[in-house]
């Protein structure tokens, strides 16, 4: 497990540097405005079919962080985040709608790959939501595929949602503010020594609540014998 949430770090970190060194030295202000432009062609619907994309492909079982760093770059973190956060939102809801009402022996067979799902299940029965929220801050199994096996398991929809939501978001913050982060340091304008210091600092900061949520999350997972049941 702990090799899993290491690796999962390194890859957040390898998709961040790869986004601010093509910010850096590929033509991404270019092909920026020329979406942005498209974008603004389209209003509201630019956006909207951003995050319809987000939802199909997330119950593709495609990973998120990619699109959540995108949202960032392309729409800057504010919007960034109510975009993200709503989509994979809309994308939990349905997988588990689908697990509980149209695809539950699929769902019971991908189940079955993922020895953790037991303990997950039983502690769920136990706890309901507040591990629903646990494991969102420090997921035991990938979050696409998360939402479906959620469905499986005795949470009411209501309480899911509203969880995931609530939980969900420290991440997207960082995630966003990563992409939004990436698309500053590609801009043209040379930027004064506070903003740099701004920019540094927010980004530690919002590292540092994930990082601080991450482990408080672990620590009580393991109290439920989540994290403990082997891999």
């Amino acid at each position: 497990m702990r090799r899993r949430i290491a690796w999962k770090w390194v890859a957040v970190g390898a998709g961040a540097a790869g986004l601010l060194l093509a910010a850096r030295f590929l033509p991404l202000q270019e092909w920026l405005k020329r979406f942005e432009a498209w974008v603004g062609g389209m209003g509201t619907s630019g956006m909207l079919l951003y995050g319809a994309f987000y939802v199909v492909a997330d119950l593709l079982l495609v990973p998120g962080i990619v699109l959540t760093l995108g949202a960032g770059f392309l729409f800057g973190w504010g919007w960034g985040v109510v975009l993200v956060s709503i989509a994979s939102t809309a994308a939990a809801a349905l997988a588990f709608l689908i697990a509980r009402h149209l695809a539950r022996d699929s769902v019971r067979k991908l189940a079955r790959k993922y020895p953790k799902f037991e303990a997950i299940d039983r502690a769920i029965g136990k706890e309901g939501w507040k591990v629903v929220a646990l494991l969102r801050l420090s997921p035991v199994v990938p979050f696409s595929v998360s939402n479906y096996l959620y469905g499986l398991t005795s949470v009411r929809l209501g309480p899911y949602i509203f969880t995931s939501w609530a939980a969900m978001l420290p991440a997207t913050v960082l995630y966003v503010y990563l992409g939004a982060a990436g698309r500053t340091i590609g801009e043209e304008r040379a930027k004064s020594p506070w903003e740099w210091a701004l920019l540094a600092a927010g980004l530690a900061a919002t590292a540092a609540v994930t990082v601080i949520l991450t482990r408080a999350a672990k620590k009580e997972l393991a109290k439920a014998r989540v994290e403990g049941t082997g891999d």
